[in-house]
Order: structure tokens, then sequence, then C-alpha cells
């Protein structure tokens, strides 16, 4: 029964090894989508400030800005959820 407990907690060890492991690959992917929101987001906000003046008052240019802070709302998810499993890595 002994040999049955340390060979349990050995796969218990390398299970936990395997979710580290899962999570630093989910970290690596959040990583790599937290760069391209951050990226569409400056795209969008250069379209914003590239635009003629004449236009800065109209629905375009308002549904821009909200396009650019919803995606800063989702980058901070992003950064939230990224140092959440950074922190249960550890």
């Amino acid at each position: 029964m002994l040999y049955y407990r340390q060979d349990y907690e050995r796969t218990g060890r390398d299970m936990n090894k395997n979710r580290r492991k899962a999570i630093e690959q989910v970290i690596s992917s959040l990583q790599g989508i937290h760069t391209e929101m951050e990226s569409i987001r400056d795209e969008e906000q250069e379209y914003l400030d590239n635009m003629p003046e004449s236009l800065q008052s109209g629905d375009k240019h308002c549904q821009g800005e909200n396009a650019v802070s919803e995606m800063d709302q989702a980058i901070d998810s992003v950064e939230t959820a990224t140092s959440c499993l950074e922190t249960a890595q550890e």
C-alpha cells in the first residue's frame, strides 16, 4: 500500500507539472492576443486621429471612439487574466 501512495503522490506532482505547462501555454496565447488587440486598437486610434475635422463630429467618429474604448477594456481584461494565471502558476 505504501508503494501505491508514493506512486499516487508522484503522479500527482506530474499532473501538477502538466497543469503548470498548460497554464504557461494559455499565458503565451493571451500575450499574443494582447499584442494583436493593441495593434488593432492603435490602428483604429490612428484612423480617428487622422480623420478630417469635418467628420470628427459625425457618427463614424463616435463609433470609432466607442470601439477604441471597448478595445481598451478588452485589453485590460486580457492583462487581468494573464496576471491571475501567473499568480495561479506560482
